[in-house]
């Protein structure tokens, strides 16, 4: 455990670190798109590039044998067994607009066999609101520097439950999962769309919402709040078996069947 604490320790610092940065860098208004990934939609800024620059220098400074992969830049071969995984902006859509939704997410392995973080670390970049987990440790967010353990949504029925998703960037996708989530909205209380899936993963570990459901989300995007949504008590998977690009679901354990059930009949 302690070897995690301290790649949690490291995590927390260069996400602060980077967060600060963006905050410094970003200009009044809207920010101005440099390129587009998936689609024209899909957007990327230059200050995505530089967090991302700032979290791979400070990283592999502290620890040179690491592996790192991150959503902006190439990705670096470790030889120590760990592998950092990052998004330097998650919610860069909200971070254009100047939505205050957009969030530093920073995750470690330590088993490169295994496809989940063994540390994650998530930082809302607009409000500073942090959260961290540990596997095995449980989840918690930062009040200043005491720890506020969570716990998940409290029991609710499919009914009453606020659910979390996100779309892809490209149009047919989008239009077959909007149908998707037309056919589960009417079975539950509402939806909430925020734009960045760190946070979304975050909001359902700390109670903020009861659920969450979404298509297309690759390892940068999950890698830390995924883990921070199971430390917290919460199920995370996929369409059959873990959570992934094809399909990453989180409720609570007494919910699960029913939930990812319904999501699976709606077409997600």
């Amino acid at each position: 455990m302690t070897e995690r604490n301290e790649l949690l320790a490291l995590g927390r610092e260069v996400g602060l670190e980077a967060a600060e940065l963006v905050r410094r860098l970003r200009p009044a208004g809207r920010v101005g798109v440099v390129a587009t990934k998936s689609s024209p939609t899909d957007a990327v800024t230059e200050i995505d590039r530089a967090s991302e620059r700032l979290i791979r220098d400070r990283i592999l400074s502290a620890r040179p044998d690491d592996g790192f992969v991150g959503e902006e830049g190439e990705d670096v071969i470790g030889t120590s067994g760990v592998e950092w995984i990052v998004d330097p902006i998650d919610g860069t859509v909200n971070f254009v607009y100047g939505i205050p939704a957009y969030a530093v997410s920073i995750a470690a392995r330590t088993d490169a066999t295994h496809p989940t973080a063994t540390v994650g670390y998530v930082v809302n970049i607009a409000t500073g609101s942090e959260y961290g987990a540990v596997a095995g440790g449980g989840a918690w967010r930062w009040r200043g520097d005491e720890r506020e353990t969570l716990h998940g949504p409290p029991s609710a029925p499919l009914s009453q439950m606020l659910v979390g998703t996100g779309f892809a960037y490209d149009a047919p996708t989008r239009e077959r999962q909007a149908a998707a989530i037309a056919r589960l909205l009417p079975r539950i209380r509402d939806i909430r769309r925020i734009g960045s899936a760190a946070l979304d993963l975050v909001a359902v570990a700390a109670g903020e919402l009861d659920a969450y459901a979404e298509q297309g989300l690759n390892p940068w995007d999950l890698a830390a709040g995924g883990l921070i949504a199971a430390e917290a008590g919460l199920v995370v998977g996929g369409l059959e078996g873990p959570a992934g690009k094809r399909l990453t679901m989180v409720a609570r354990p007494d919910i699960w069947e029913e939930y990812s059930e319904l999501v699976r009949t709606c077409g997600l």
